[in-house]
């Protein structure tokens, strides 16, 4: 060792040249991407669009999943929003429909109920009409669910929890357990699975939910606590002493921005109040945020390579929020090509320009970094 050399700590690698780190986009636009996904899914009950939609979503977590746990649960919300269209056309079957009908499929025997039950019934004609609205609404539903999952398998939960501001910081704690429990009860099944094949006992069935299902769910909840007492421990939650002037204008600021966000809302809902909902919910959302500016002045804490909102992050929440702006307008201007009728039952039609709207949402596949690959 020379004079000018330093000693090396023993067990210590030696940094590798030219290593660098993975390049990740913010995950707070993920969960923009989504939900303007899944709000473009809640103004059209056309099924294909919204078969276009769930493809858009599928395509950008197979091209930009990372390889963890969390993000496998893709599958599951996707076998999720089947179970809820077989619900959905079950209540239909079973239930009835008040949407009427002159196509019948078959009669089911429909059992008499008494006075104070009108307007329910069980049994009797299923018609296309009724199958068909409800395959619709259904799959909407399903929709939704669908890009709520590729959030879930494309946003990593615990930088989003470091992204959050000061104040909104412990709740934020409570949402990364929720977050984390479905990856993980994911995660678990799989692992499970893999063992009882290995000892040649089954994993399918009924027998082998029963004796999978309980460590799952044990495990799984086990691990989200441990998070959480993990991060208490670190000393998330604490609160820094601030004056009782600057408490009660937080308090103030956020208390009356909500309530300006929830009547601007409103009053962009109806006609009446068109003309004063925009700038109550612009007012609202200015004061919610001065509110949580000085609230997470309670809450000391420093953040380890804070995560960057680049031009990449602007990028994919601007293709969501197009997509939903573009459908919401198709909407208004053309409510027949994106809620196609069932009385009389007709063919739905793919809409050209909704369609390509929806296509800008495959810019995230394009513009965000490759998780597998380091920047």
């Amino acid at each position: 060792m020379g004079a000018g050399d330093t000693p090396q700590r023993r067990g210590t690698r030696p940094p590798r040249p030219g290593r660098r780190r993975r390049a990740q986009l913010h995950p707070g636009a993920w969960w923009l991407w989504a939900l303007a996904l899944g709000t473009a899914a809640t103004r059209t009950t056309n099924p294909l669009l919204l078969a276009l939609l769930i493809t858009v979503s599928a395509y950008v977590v197979a091209t930009r999943r990372p390889d963890t746990p969390w993000s496998r649960s893709y599958g599951a919300f996707v076998k999720l929003a089947l179970a809820v269209i077989l619900i959905r056309l079950l209540f239909a079957t079973l239930l009835g429909s008040p949407i009427p009908g002159t196509h019948v499929l078959l009669t089911l025997p429909e059992l008499p109920l008494p006075a104070w039950a009108q307007g329910i019934r069980l049994g009797g004609e299923v018609t296309a009409e009724a199958l068909t609205f409800a395959l619709y609404d259904g799959l909407r539903l399903a929709t939704l669910l669908i890009c709520v999952g590729a959030a879930n398998a494309l946003a990593n939960p615990s930088r989003l929890l470091k992204s959050l501001p000061g104040a909104l910081y412990e709740m934020g704690v409570a949402v990364v357990v929720a977050l984390t429990f479905a990856p993980n009860l994911i995660a678990d099944v799989q692992r499970l699975r893999a063992a009882r094949r290995l000892r040649g006992r089954p994993d399918k069935g009924l027998r082998g939910l029963l004796h999978v299902g309980l460590p799952v769910l044990e495990g799984a909840l086990e691990r989200s606590v441990s998070l959480a007492a993990a991060m208490d421990a670190r000393g998330y939650g604490r609160t820094a002493q601030v004056p009782p002037a600057v408490r009660r204008t937080t308090a103030a600021l956020t208390l009356g921005g909500l309530l300006g966000v929830c009547a601007g809302t409103y009053g962009l809902l109806t006609a009446e109040g068109a003309a004063y909902g925009l700038p109550l919910l612009l007012a609202g959302l200015a004061a919610a945020l001065a509110g949580l500016r000085l609230g997470g002045r309670r809450s000391p804490r420093t953040r380890y390579r804070p995560d960057r909102w680049d031009v990449r992050a602007w990028l994919v929440v601007a293709s969501g929020v197009a997509v939903a702006a573009l459908l919401a307008l198709a909407a208004a201007r053309d409510p027949a090509a994106l809620h196609p009728g069932v009385v009389p039952l007709v063919a739905p039609t793919l809409p050209l320009w909704p369609a390509a709207a929806v296509l800008l949402g495959l810019l995230p596949a394009f513009v965000a970094p490759d998780p597998k690959e380091p920047s």
